[in-house]
């Protein structure tokens, strides 16, 4: 028989005892265990992927009732058409309307620092004219309809309809629909008011790869989109993966991560819980410290003891520190920079007491949290950027979502007669020289009609 008061008894003691890995960045065997702690390939499993496959198959070829058979599957839904798992624009506002005014408060001031640092993110078209009289440009123009994917499974995220949304709307992308897995009470309220508040056009009661299916393709009652964004478990980033080409995606998101580098001089309970706000995500996510101090790193050890047994999602962070984190010594600060570089995070914070002194030296983040008192959470709710970052690595060579990806940019060339000249004698050589004397000739029939 389970006995509840003799389980609360043992989760102290248990997670006093929660293993999270110590790695010293002078070991020989340091790269390889760095190397294998964040080794991790998002949307990858066979069976995932077979399962992915035949949704998106069936939701192509059967449309509505394809999605609405997996729905009632997979999230028991009663329905008995999407009609009936579409919110109402009056719906939105009721939502927003009767939130409890200190959460209408909070949601509303993150929606108008949200709006205000994208608002600088806007791209205008420009052109010029050359020497010779060509005009050469660039058009920008936003996308004409969008999906954006918000999870429902493990909680409710508002804050993610704000930063999937709003930059779309900033960009005038027409027309944003979105797709959530259907969640009861009060989380379910905030998620919904977020979406009124970022002028969301459609919302529909739907998750998982059905849901990606149905943006991708289109179905009877969900028109197809140009782009897909916003995160989602291994079967949502799968699905994002195979109908990439068809549609466009932000990215196919890894696990939640977050990188702290410390010099030894933050409150250990401060960065103790900066490492669960990530880890409270899910199992895999990933928390990692780097810190010059062995004694600030046994302090941050026992804080970690301290405050799990408090937290609420105590069992995933348990799990997650277990699985992905570790608390590394590093010999100097310079080299936590050069480390950080090579993790690329997620998120970094640089909990220091002069983060612009190192700044210079962090080139590969999706955000950096300058300062002590910038904790991450701020981020992922208020501050302003958005919290939709590359992960796994990615940070080398992607940036976080923004304005810029929901416009699209056009190449403007405008040849006057003088221009048909001097362009047409560079492009009959190089055409020729390629061996595509169509080309060569469509530029050389110009060029004499001017000589």
């Amino acid at each position: 028989v389970f006995d509840r008061q003799r389980y609360n008894r043992f989760l102290p003691w248990f997670f006093t005892m929660t293993q999270i890995q110590r790695l010293d960045s002078q070991a020989p065997d340091f790269r390889s265990r760095l190397h294998a702690l964040l080794a991790f390939e998002t949307a990858q499993d066979p069976q995932v992927d077979h399962a992915v496959q035949a949704i998106l198959a069936d939701v192509k070829q059967r449309g509505d009732a394809a999605v609405l058979e997996y729905t009632c599957r997979f999230d028991k839904s009663t329905a008995t058409s999407l009609n009936q798992l579409e919110m109402s624009q009056a719906t939105l506002k009721a939502a927003y309307d009767t939130l409890p005014e200190r959460e209408k408060n909070a949601l509303t001031q993150a929606a108008q620092r949200v709006r205000s640092y994208h608002e600088r993110q806007k791209q205008q078209s420009w052109q010029y004219t050359d020497e010779d009289g060509t005009l050469l440009g660039q058009k920008i123009t936003p996308l004409d309809r969008i999906g954006i994917y918000v999870p429902g499974g493990k909680a409710a995220y508002p804050s993610s309809v704000l930063m999937n949304a709003m930059p779309a709307q900033v960009a005038g992308v027409e027309e944003i629909i979105m797709v959530s897995p259907a969640r009861g009470g009060d989380e379910q309220q905030l998620v919904l008011a977020a979406a009124y508040l970022a002028g969301v056009h459609r919302v529909f009661s739907i998750g998982g790869a059905q849901a990606v299916a149905a943006l991708a393709y289109g179905t009877e009652t969900i028109p197809q989109v140009d782009k897909i964004v916003g995160p989602g478990n291994a079967y949502v980033a799968a699905a994002k993966r195979h109908v990439f080409g068809v549609v466009g995606i932000d990215m196919v998101a890894g696990p939640s991560e977050i990188l702290v580098i410390c010099d030894g001089s933050t409150d250990p309970d401060w960065i103790a819980m900066d490492l669960f706000s990530q880890a409270e995500h899910d199992e895999i996510a990933q928390s990692i410290l780097l810190c010059p101090d062995q004694a600030f790193i046994d302090q941050v050890q026992a804080s970690i003891d301290k405050l799990l047994p408090q937290m609420p999602r105590r069992e995933i962070i348990a799990a997650s520190l277990a699985n992905r984190g570790a608390l590394i010594k590093v010999g100097s600060m310079d080299e936590a920079c050069d480390i950080a570089n090579f993790i690329a995070p997620e998120h970094l914070e640089l909990s220091v007491a002069q983060p612009h002194d190192w700044l210079p030296k962090l080139r590969h983040a999706g955000a950096i949290f300058m300062g002590r008192f910038t904790s991450e959470s701020l981020g992922d709710y208020c501050a302003g950027p958005n919290h939709v970052l590359p992960t796994s690595r990615t940070a080398r060579f992607a940036s976080p979502l923004g304005v810029y990806d929901f416009q699209k940019r056009t190449s403007l060339i405008e040849v006057s007669a003088a221009g048909a000249v001097s362009l047409g004698k560079i492009a009959s050589v190089l055409a020729h020289g390629e061996g595509l004397q169509a080309h060569a000739r469509s530029a050389e029939l110009r060029l004499e009609s001017q000589q």
